[in-house]
């Protein structure tokens, strides 16, 4: 019988984001389960939307013996601190280590994101394939899915044999990307062979709004990644959009294909690359400031409420969620029928728990990453323990405990969904647990970049990509970067390049 390894180590790791990554927060993420054992992987994984569970479904139709290792996962912030990258990696490698004394093993599949930093190892995940590599040796296969925002490297590509990065962002298809990532695995163990790879870095980077497959030009990169891995003898073509907020020198987007032979897989890479250089004037995408936004999206009479997407303090892009710039400009306006979603203060939640429905409270409310909370008296309206399970396409199925948290009111139109950890606001039950169905309001503020639209986008009169003061910044050329590599060019269309 076929014995194959599955565990899993994810985080997005922004440079300078206010806050690092640790121990704990891979203890208690939002939206995801946390840090899971050998013991409990598997039936903690099987029902969730992480590329783990798509791994599992089709090893277990294959009737592969599983040996399952760790599994980890935190919303991205800052860096990964030694000691939890250190306890992740001894854990993952220590399963695996015990894995191979209790009988033989055919290959492994780990869960990755790609875009990882951590104290000691800019590449962190290049790290974690190299230990990995060092126990299995060689010879066994290794098989990695990937978010298609990492930053894939050289030293990834070298240390394992195939990478699959997800095909979609808002990211609707993480199962699948886990499940294509185990058939190849089975594949190079039933042939008994590994397919030639091919690597290319792309000489621009794109911002994350302009990396949305939903729309013009990703989605057409993306139609082209899939006619080309349609050629003869290609295993796959895996297109990486990149995570423009790593300050490392393997930070942008890149390419990797696998196929029979190498001239097909340099000729898919090669097909893609230029594909992708002849629609870079295309990914510069626009925003707008918070004061405009808000402004358009009172004025808007359409059916479905206006998304105001305050993509600056993504809590998916290494933003704390808590900062105040759209929710004071809401305010200021007197905007009517809005809700924001979430923000993340659990002293204001504790605040707001110990006075109970139906009090008036004066909070400092949010700021905490920043120093720069808004005063508001707030009427607390409902409160939970913040235990839901998330329904949207990205996440459904998978447990979210926000601890202690609240809806208040802060102004006569306005409310807020307060929460004491941070999510990103990708799924419509963010707001239901409290009571709240958005396709009922007249604004919803959603603290995400791109990932909202796959469960809001549907119900949306409008979609207004805002700019209110957070580090996620929509333009990350403007970011203190030292350790990118020369020649790098931070936007599209503009001839400068870093070095």
């Amino acid at each position: 019988m076929t014995r194959i390894a599955i565990g899993g180590f994810q985080h997005e790791s922004h440079s300078f984001a206010p806050r690092p990554t640790a121990w704990m927060d891979f203890v208690k993420p939002g939206g995801f389960p946390p840090v899971q054992h050998a013991a409990t992987l598997l039936d903690t994984l099987r029902p969730t939307s992480v590329p783990c569970a798509g791994a599992i479904a089709v090893a277990e139709a294959e009737g592969v013996e599983i040996a399952p290792l760790a599994w980890a996962f935190a919303n991205p912030a800052g860096p990964v601190t030694r000691e939890a990258f250190e306890r992740i990696t001894a854990l993952i490698v220590a399963a695996l280590s015990d894995a191979m004394d209790a009988g033989p093993l055919d290959g492994v599949y780990l869960e990755l994101h790609g875009a990882m930093v951590s104290d000691d190892f800019p590449d962190a995940e290049a790290e974690v394939l190299r230990r990995v590599r060092a126990v299995v040796g060689p010879d066994r296969p290794i098989a990695v899915s990937l978010d298609p925002h990492a930053n894939k490297t050289a030293a990834m590509v070298a240390h394992s044999d195939v990478l699959v990065p997800y095909r979609t962002y808002p990211h609707i298809d993480m199962k699948p990307a886990g499940a294509q990532a185990m058939r190849l695995l089975l594949r190079m163990i039933r042939e008994g062979r590994k397919p030639a790879k091919a690597f290319r870095e792309l000489d621009f980077w794109t911002p994350l709004p302009g990396q949305c497959t939903m729309v013009a030009p990703m989605s057409e990169v993306m139609e082209e990644r899939a006619r080309l891995g349609e050629g003869e003898g290609v295993w796959e073509v895996g297109f990486c959009f990149g995570f423009p907020y790593a300050d490392f020198p393997g930070c942008g987007m890149a390419i990797a294909t696998y196929a029979d032979t190498l001239d097909q897989a340099d000729a898919a890479a090669d097909g893609l690359a230029r594909f992708i250089a002849a629609k870079e004037p295309e990914f510069a995408l626009g925003v707008v400031a918070a004061a405009e936004g808000v402004k358009r999206a009172m004025a808007m009479r359409g059916e479905g409420p206006v998304i105001l997407a305050d993509t600056q303090d993504n809590p998916g892009g290494g933003g704390h969620g808590d900062t105040t710039g759209l929710l004071a400009e809401l305010i200021r306006q007197d905007a009517q029928g809005a809700v924001l979603a979430p923000m993340n203060d659990a002293e204001a939640a504790a605040a707001c728990h110990a006075a109970g429905e139906g009090a008036t409270i004066e909070l400092d409310l949010g700021g905490k990453s920043d120093g720069a909370p808004l005063r508001v008296t707030a009427l607390v309206e409902k409160l939970s323990d913040g235990k839901f399970t998330l329904t949207g396409p990205m996440g459904k199925g998978n447990p979210a405990n926000l601890g202690p948290s609240a809806l208040i009111r802060v102004a006569p139109g306005v409310r807020v969904v307060l929460v004491s950890r941070k999510m990103q606001a990708h799924d419509q039950a963010l707001f239901r647990f409290l009571g709240i169905e958005p396709a009922e309001q007249k604004i919803v503020a959603v603290k995400s970049s791109v990932h909202f639209r796959a469960d809001f986008q549907p119900i949306a009169s409008e979609v207004i990509v805002v700019t209110a003061p957070g580090p996620v910044v929509a333009d990350p050329a403007v970011l203190p970067f030292t350790n990118l590599r020369p020649g790098l060019r931070l936007r599209p269309g503009d001839n400068r390049r870093t070095g």
